[in-house]
């Protein structure tokens, strides 16, 4: 059976419309599209793409929670 990790996404709207994820886990890899499912298609892709250029792969965080603030 193959080893899958499991990956924190922020998922956001820019002002243009396009959705846009963000992995936590990972600095720098992100991606955008204008539905949620290929969104989460090109999410994968960017995380697996991400990996691939990572010869000793370390988790750069550990997601701990979000929390909406107000001000």
């Amino acid at each position: 059976m193959k080893n899958q990790n499991r990956f924190n996404v922020i998922v956001e709207q820019g002002i243009d419309g396009y959705l846009i994820s963000s992995v936590i886990e990972l600095p720098g890899c992100h991606t955008q599209a204008k539905t949620y499912d290929e969104l989460l298609k090109r999410t994968k892709e960017a995380i697996l793409l991400f990996l691939e250029g990572e010869k000793s792969h370390k988790l750069m965080s550990r997601f701990v929670g979000l929390q909406q603030v107000e001000v």
